[in-house]
């Protein structure tokens, strides 16, 4: 089965910043030779994650403040002991989010609801560049 790769990277903020990243991910599905398959969108790095959500003020603000409760920034975190680096919140958030999402797709469309929107979440204690990575399987 062919296999495409492709990927972009993204300024973030960090601290919880929320970047919708659909357009980058169905333009490199509608570039590929692909018509009909899977996208993994991946990211680099042990302090982000990738999800889907309705990018949309509110549910962005919703999704910012169910994180802060399950993961505090100002919690005590062993990493930040040991490493001294301050975003032991980061790595956890990070985790509980996920590093990769896989997306169908169909005549070249990516296969999401008319509100499902493909986010990148940066929540490290500084800003960055955000490398994503995208690999296509189809035909």
């Amino acid at each position: 089965m062919p296999v495409e790769s492709a990927g972009f990277s993204l300024k973030m903020q960090g601290f919880g910043d929320i970047a919708d990243v659909t357009a980058q991910v169905a333009e490199a599905v509608r570039n590929s030779k692909l018509s009909d398959g899977i996208v993994n969108v991946s990211i680099a790095g042990s302090t982000a994650g990738i999800t889907t959500i309705e990018y949309e003020s509110g549910v962005v603000w919703d999704l910012q403040e169910a994180i802060e409760r399950i993961a505090p920034q100002g919690m005590g975190y062993q990493h930040d002991a040991r490493w001294g680096d301050g975003n032991g919140f980061a790595h956890v958030r990070a985790a509980l989010i996920g590093a990769s999402l896989s997306v169908p797709f169909t005549d070249k469309r990516l296969g999401l609801g008319t509100w499902q929107q493909i986010v990148l979440l940066d929540f490290d204690n500084r800003s960055r560049s955000r490398q994503v990575y995208l690999q296509m399987v189809g035909e």
